[in-house]
C-alpha cells in the first residue's frame, strides 16, 4: 500500500493523494440512489472498552449498511494511542472502498483527523482547514473533500467534517461560515456528511442549511449510543434539485463507538 504523501502546502489548503485503487471499478449508481453514511468512529475505541481498539467492530456496522460513500471523523493515523495502525487504510482494505484521509493534527506520535471512504472511484481528494478562535483549548478542525465518479462520466462532490466541541459556539459558527465559503460556487452536486456538533436548532446549523438541504429535519438521535438524547450528526447536499431524499436513520450501532451512525438513502437527478 502506497503511503499518502504531501503534494502542495497553502496557507488554507492540504492536498493529500487519494488512495491506490482498492475498489477500482465504478458501478453505476444502483436504481439512481447513494447510500450514505457519516460516522463519528471514536478513533475505534468502544467507550465501554477505555483503551481498546476494535476496527473490525466499525467496519462490521459499516459493511452491515451497504454505503456507497462514508464521512469519518476521529480518524487515528499510526498514533500510539491505536497501536501505531493506520485506521483510513484498514477501513478501506477490509471493506474494499477507496480513501482519503485529511489530518486535522497531530496527535500522541500520528496523525487524527476525518476520512473519505467509497465504492466508487475519488480524485482531487484536498483538505481544507478550518478557523478558529485564540482559545488554546480550540481543536483545529478541517474540511476533506473529493471528486466521486459515481456512474460512468457522471461526478459529484463528497466531504467530509468534523466541527468544534467546545461549549461556546464560535468556533463552530466560523468553520460552518467557511465550509459555504469554500462550496457555494462548486459547479458538481455536493454531499457532505459530518458531527457537526450541534443540534438542528443551533446558529451553526442555520448557517449550514442556508445552502445545504439537511437528509431529516426531525432527525433520529445520535448521541450518547445508550438513550441518546440529540442530533449533532449530520448529511447534507446541494443544489436542492440534484437530490430526493428516499430515508435517513440513525443506526443503532451501540458497541463500536460513541456516536450513532446516520445513513441517508439519496436519489440522484442529474438533471
Amino acid at each position: 500500500m502506497k503511503k499518502l504523501h504531501l503534494i502542495l502546502w497553502l496557507p488554507a489548503l492540504i492536498f493529500f493523494s487519494c488512495s491506490p485503487k482498492i475498489n477500482p471499478s465504478a458501478g453505476n449508481v444502483s436504481e439512481g440512489t447513494l447510500r450514505v453514511m457519516a460516522y463519528n468512529i471514536h478513533h475505534g475505541n468502544p467507550p465501554s472498552k477505555e483503551g481498546f481498539i476494535d476496527l473490525d467492530a466499525i467496519a462490521a456496522a459499516i459493511k452491515l449498511q451497504s454505503p456507497d460513500l462514508v464521512a469519518l471523523q476521529e480518524v487515528d493515523v499510526n498514533t500510539k494511542r491505536s497501536g501505531g495502525i493506520n485506521e483510513a487504510v484498514l477501513l478501506a482494505q477490509k471493506l474494499k472502498m477507496n480513501f482519503y484521509f485529511a489530518k486535522a493534527i497531530a496527535h500522541d506520535g500520528g496523525d487524527y483527523g476525518v476520512a473519505i471512504l467509497s465504492r466508487f472511484p475519488m480524485s482531487e481528494g484536498k483538505t481544507f482547514m478550518l478557523p478558529k478562535n485564540s482559545d488554546p483549548r480550540a481543536e483545529q478542525r478541517v474540511l476533506a473533500t473529493a471528486k466521486i465518479e459515481i456512474a460512468k462520466n457522471t461526478f459529484i462532490r463528497f466531504a467530509s467534517t468534523h466541527l468544534d466541541a467546545q461549549k461556546t459556539t464560535e468556533n463552530r459558527i466560523l468553520q460552518a461560515k467557511e465550509i459555504n465559503q469554500l462550496l457555494k460556487d462548486e459547479m458538481l452536486p455536493v454531499v457532505l456528511g459530518g458531527d457537526l456538533n450541534a443540534t438542528p436548532d443551533a446558529e451553526s446549523i442555520q448557517i449550514f442549511d442556508s445552502l445545504f438541504a439537511r437528509t431529516c429535519q426531525t432527525c433520529d438521535f445520535t448521541i450518547p449510543v445508550i438513550n441518546p438524547t440529540k442530533t449533532i450528526d449530520h448529511i447534507g447536499y446541494k443544489p436542492a434539485i440534484a437530490f430526493k431524499v428516499l430515508s435517513h436513520q440513525a443506526i443503532p450501532e451501540r458497541y463500536a463507538s460513541d456516536h450513532l451512525p446516520i445513513l441517508s438513502v439519496l436519489q440522484y437527478n442529474p438533471k
